[in-house]
């Protein structure tokens, strides 16, 4: 088998895609269903190899303040976790955005609230889209629903955070976190140099050797006027972020009369759905979204044109229904089916439930 070919859990799959990015440095806390990130890491030694970092914070919260300090200095670097230490996380992140630093922030999703269970879950949709920490912000979020997109979404995530100086997060479950499957792994990239850094992050904290004005790293300004000025800056990026970063996969659209939603595990169980529906003369369609924020209006408004109706699956009790409903504005019917406490439905019970959401008579 070619050695960048590998059978792998998503958990693995994410730390070996960010040692062959060529990152600079990991920091994280191992917690239930993603603690193999940091093991992988541990195992593989890039220290010995590419030079990369990789240190056991004794928080979430230390964690994620040492990825601001390692963005800071426009350093490539990212911290894991699952829902509860992303909930500790959230001061960091809104800093974060404020300062206008670009890191990487995975999040492999597990049932709440509280401690909850170790089991998947997608309940955490809403801190994710809407900004969990204070103030008007948001990150890029992208949902894998493969091994593979694991591997792919850690350069894009990380791309699209230098490209707009943002956070961005790749948002699992347990499911893809824990789930194995073949996947091709990307060429090693080299670590980018001090030089590099410089060049092409002209406002990162690297030493200023004589070469430019002082670089100052920080979100608060006590100048009310400046602060809104900042404000509005960051809200003209999300708006550019909005425009071009969009992504959506749809399966079988054209000819359905009704839409299955879902992202991540839920997609590949519904994908499933909708072959057994095929299969009963009830023609379904699938709309994936990819990004999260930002939510793939376009793409699903043209999905759901001329449907009788929408079912939206998740595994929660309804987030991600409010966007799919803002996005249609009313125009289709909107149901939801989630299951709740790490519980994951089959593609029958999710049949099912279209079926009885809709009154459908076969």
């Amino acid at each position: 088998m070619d050695d960048k070919v590998k059978l792998m859990k998503g958990n693995e799959a994410l730390a070996l895609a960010a040692i062959r990015y060529g990152a600079d440095g990991y920091f994280g806390y191992p917690i239930t269903p993603q603690s193999e990130v940091l093991e992988t890491l541990e195992a593989e030694r890039p220290w010995e190899t590419t030079g990369m970092v990789v240190m056991q914070a004794e928080s979430e919260v230390a964690a994620i303040n040492m990825v601001y300090a390692g963005a800071s200095c426009g350093k490539t670097v990212l911290t894991s976790t699952s829902s509860p230490g992303f909930s500790l996380m959230q001061e960091g992140m809104s800093y974060m955005a404020a300062s206008e630093v670009p890191a990487l922030v995975i999040n492999v999703m597990r049932g709440g609230p509280g401690l909850g269970t170790i089991h998947p879950s997608q309940a955490d949709y809403f801190q994710i889209t809407k900004g969990g920490g204070h103030g008007d912000y948001h990150v890029i979020a992208l949902a894998p629903a493969s091994v593979q997109e694991m591997i792919d979404f850690v350069a894009l995530g990380w791309d699209l955070a230098f490209k707009y100086r943002c956070v961005s997060m790749i948002v699992a479950d347990g499911v893809i976190g824990q789930m194995m499957e073949k996947a091709v792994l990307p060429e090693q990239r080299p670590r980018r140099t001090d030089d590099e850094i410089r060049r092409l992050c002209p406002w990162a904290v690297t030493g200023r050797k004589g070469m430019r004005p002082k670089n100052i790293v920080t979100s608060l300004e006590l100048d009310d006027d400046k602060m809104e000025e900042n404000n509005h800056r960051f809200q003209a990026t999300y708006r550019e972020i909005e425009r071009n970063e969009q992504r959506c996969e749809l399966v079988d659209t054209d000819d359905c009369d009704y839409l299955i939603v879902a992202f991540g595990s839920q997609a590949r169980i519904s994908m499933k759905t909708m072959e057994l529906a095929r299969e009963r003369g009830l023609k379904v369609g699938l709309a994936r979204p990819i990004t999260l924020w930002p939510f793939p209006v376009d793409k699903l408004r043209e999905a759901a044109q001329g449907v009788k109706g929408i079912l939206v699956v998740e595994l929660d009790a309804g987030q991600m229904i409010e966007d799919v409903k803002l996005t249609v504005e009313c125009r289709v019917p909107v149901e939801h089916y989630g299951r709740l406490g790490g519980n994951v439905p089959t593609p029958d019970e999710v049949l099912d439930a279209l079926i009885d959401r809709f009154n459908i008579k076969l």
